[in-house]
């Protein structure tokens, strides 16, 4: 049974609906109303588990007003279950207000745990899974997604992203140029789902995987990309920064070069003040 006043944040399946829990789907019967992102969506849902509950819509454009409706029942003693299309609610969807909002107001709010995509993937991919960060979706501007994954080209974890249809060969092809190469990817389509499909393999093997079959392309995606190996991050610096001494060499001193590149890309200085005494040896600047 729910318990009064309570808000329920009830993870629903991913794909496949026999991975319904049987707490949730006894929750989802009991509660008063059901908050949903996409009322029609969820009466697929509802309907297999034989749930009658009213639904209410729920989601990131909800006005405060439609929040403050919800909240008013919760604290007139009706119990309310927030779901997503898919999924854990509020990982990758906004939505934390409502829950917020309650908390401040001393509500209870009780998880429902269940399905998540990106945990899901996590499990099957063969990567580090000690360690990991969730960067949801990139930008959808190619010039904003590249400087994006700049700034994660050194992260040492393991990096999970979600992505569509419209944008996975741009992404995956961003990330072979921005994290390199060899970088390892794997990808999971379609979690769950019927034509449910899984790579593992070097980023331009990715690529490679996506162009040579139009489907697939289709679905939802979640993409883990292993992270920076230390070592070799050290050296793309070093050598980044031995590029930036050898163009600065021409105009100012060694010691302000090396200090420079040392600074722009992060190289270890003395290593690099090293390098750079040998490759210059005998030069008077």
């Amino acid at each position: 049974m729910s318990d009064p006043g309570t808000l329920y944040i009830v993870a629903t399946p991913i794909g496949n609906l026999d991975d319904i829990s049987k707490r949730a789907a006894e929750i989802l019967n009991d509660v008063d109303l059901i908050a949903a992102e996409d009322t029609r969506h969820s009466q697929r849902l509802l309907q297999s588990i034989q749930v009658q509950t009213p639904v209410v819509s729920h989601h990131d454009f909800s006005a405060d007003i439609a929040i403050q409706r919800i909240l008013d029942k919760l604290e007139a003693g009706r119990s309310v279950a927030l779901i997503s299309d898919a999924g854990t609610p509020l990982i990758s969807d906004p939505g934390y207000k409502l829950v917020r909002l309650a908390r401040e107001r001393n509500l209870s709010v009780i998880p429902i745990p269940g399905a998540s995509a990106l945990i899901t993937a996590l499990s099957v991919s063969g990567l580090a899974t000690d360690r990991f960060t969730f960067e949801g979706f990139l930008p959808n501007k190619a010039q904003a997604r590249q400087k994006k994954l700049s700034l994660l080209a050194s992260e040492q974890r393991t990096m999970v992203f979600y992505e569509s249809t419209h944008r996975i060969v741009d992404s995956v092809t961003d990330m072979s140029v921005v994290f390199g190469s060899e970088r390892l990817i794997f990808i999971a389509r379609e979690l769950t789902k019927r034509f449910e499909s899984h790579f593992l393999g070097a980023a331009s093997a990715c690529v490679e995987w996506l162009g040579a079959d139009a489907n697939q392309q289709k679905g939802e995606f979640v993409v883990i990309v292993s992270g920076s190996d230390a070592q070799l991050e050290e050296k793309r610096k070093h050598e980044q920064a031995m590029d930036i001494v050898r163009l600065l060499k021409q105009e100012v001193s060694m010691k302000k070069a090396v200090s420079l590149a040392s600074q722009i890309s992060g190289a270890r200085k003395n290593r690099l003040y090293e390098a750079a005494l040998k490759e210059f040896a005998g030069d008077e600047r």
